[in-house]
C-alpha cells in the first residue's frame, strides 16, 4: 500500500517510536505527585515541553497539552472568546477553516454570538485587505486563519492578517496543524494550535499555546491541579513521543520539503495532461509542500477512491472529516470550484518517486473506466 494521505495523519516517526517505548518504563507516574517516580515524570513532560515550544517559538509557559488537534481548536477558540467577552462577541474566521473552528464558531452563533465569515478566492486564500477589514469591525473578539488549508495545501497570508489584527487590538488564532513541524510558525498569532499526528508523533496529542497578555478563560470546569489550562492527567510518554517526532520533522523539514515538493510539482502537471476534465486545485506556489487536490468531472469521489484503495493507495477526498457525510467540502464550495470526484494527494516523508509514477500511471484508466461504468465516455 502506498500511502498518500499525510494530511490526515503522518506515520509516526521511528525517533518518536523510540522515545515512546523508552518512556512507557520511566515517565508513566504522575507527574502532578512529589515521589521520585513522578519526579522523573514530570521532568520528562516539562523538557518535552521546552522542545516543542523551541520549535513552535512560544515559551514554555504558554504551552498547554490537550487530547488532540479538535480540543486544542476548541479550547483555543471557546476560551479567547471567553477571556475578550467584554471587547465583543464577533467572531471573524475564514470560510475555509478546519471544521473544528467551524464547529466552535457554530457554538458560539449558538451562545448569542456573531460570526463574520471572510471568503476566499479560487486558490483558497484569504484576501488580507477583506480580512483586516473584517476584523477592525466593532465588536469583534477574535479572529481564527490557518497557516496552511488542510485540504487543498494554500499557504494563507498569515503574517499580514496579524497585522492588520494587532492594529485592531483583536486576537489571532492560528490553526497551524498542516504547517508545524514542516514550515516555520508565522509570527503575529496570540492562540496557536497543532496536533501531533499531524507532524509524525502519536496520536492523542494536542498543543494549545496562548501568548502572555492575552485574554483567555477556560470554558472546561476548573481542575485542582495548579497552573493548568486543560485538565486532567497528562500522557507523559506521548508528548515525549511528540517532541521527539517535532525536532525530527522539524530538522529534516528543509530537505525532505524540496523533495516533497518536486513530487507534487509533478501530479500537478501530470494528472490534467494525462486525464482528461480535470481541475487541479489551490495557489500552484504558495502551497505546503505535501499537498495536492484534483477533482475529475463525471466522477463520484468515493468511487475513485475505492478504485485506487484496491489498487494499492491510500487517499482522501474532500475534507476528511466530512467524506463520509457524502456532502460537498465547504472548502471547495467555498473556493468555487469542482468538487465531484475530489482526490487529496499527500505525501508523508519517505513518499517515493517509483510510487508517484505508479500512481500516475494508473490514475486515467482508473477514471476511464469510472466514467464508462457511469455511461460517460472521454
Amino acid at each position: 500500500m502506498a500511502y498518500f494521505d499525510a494530511a490526515s495523519t503522518e506515520p509516526l516517526h521511528p525517533q518518536a517510536r523510540e522515545a515512546l517505548v523508552a518512556a512507557l518504563d520511566v515517565g508513566w507516574a504522575d507527574p502532578a505527585r512529589l515521589y521520585g517516580p513522578a519526579r522523573r515524570a514530570r521532568m520528562l513532560l516539562e523538557q518535552a515541553r521546552e522542545e516543542i515550544a523551541e520549535v513552535l517559538g512560544t515559551r514554555s509557559d504558554e504551552l498547554s497539552f490537550t487530547a488532540s488537534g479538535t480540543q486544542a481548536v476548541h479550547l483555543g477558540v471557546l476560551g479567547a472568546l471567553a477571556g475578550r467577552r467584554r471587547a465583543g462577541r464577533r467572531l471573524v474566521v475564514s470560510a475555509v477553516e478546519h471544521s473544528s473552528v467551524l464547529h466552535a464558531a457554530g457554538l458560539h452563533e449558538r451562545d448569542g454570538g456573531e460570526v463574520a465569515p471572510v471568503g476566499v478566492g479560487r486558490t483558497g486564500m484569504v484576501d488580507p485587505a477583506e480580512f483586516g477589514a473584517a476584523v477592525a469591525a466593532e465588536g469583534t473578539a477574535l479572529a481564527c486563519l490557518q497557516s496552511a488549508n488542510h485540504e487543498v495545501g494554500t499557504i494563507q497570508p498569515v503574517a499580514e492578517v496579524a497585522e492588520a489584527c494587532a492594529a485592531a487590538g483583536v486576537p489571532l488564532l492560528v490553526d497551524a496543524a498542516q504547517t508545524a513541524g514542516r514550515l516555520p510558525v508565522p509570527a503575529g498569532w496570540s492562540v496557536l494550535t497543532a496536533s501531533a499526528h499531524k507532524w509524525g508523533g502519536p496520536a492523542g496529542v494536542g498543543v494549545l499555546a496562548v501568548r502572555k497578555g492575552t485574554r483567555w478563560r477556560s470554558p472546561l470546569p476548573e481542575d485542582d491541579r495548579e497552573r493548568r489550562r486543560v485538565p486532567g492527567f497528562e500522557n507523559v510518554p506521548a508528548v515525549v513521543a511528540a517532541a521527539a517526532a517535532l525536532r525530527a520533522m522539524a530538522a529534516e523539514s528543509a530537505r525532505e520539503g524540496e523533495r516533497l515538493s518536486a513530487l507534487v510539482d509533478r501530479i500537478r502537471s501530470e494528472v490534467p495532461r494525462l486525464v482528461p476534465d480535470v481541475e487541479v486545485i489551490g495557489d500552484p506556489v504558495a502551497r505546503v509542500p505535501h499537498i495536492v487536490t484534483f477533482s475529475c468531472l463525471y466522477v463520484e469521489g468515493e468511487a475513485l477512491l475505492t478504485e485506487l484503495d484496491r489498487a494499492g493507495f491510500a487517499v482522501s477526498s474532500g475534507s476528511s472529516c466530512t467524506a463520509s457525510t457524502l456532502r460537498p467540502s465547504h472548502v471547495l464550495e467555498a473556493m468555487g470550484v469542482l468538487t465531484h470526484g475530489n482526490v487529496r494527494v499527500s505525501l508523508p516523508r519517505g513518499a517515493s518517486a517509483a510510487d508517484v509514477d505508479r500512481f500516475l500511471a494508473l490514475l486515467p484508466e482508473t477514471v476511464r473506466r469510472i466514467r464508462e461504468e457511469a455511461g460517460v465516455r472521454s
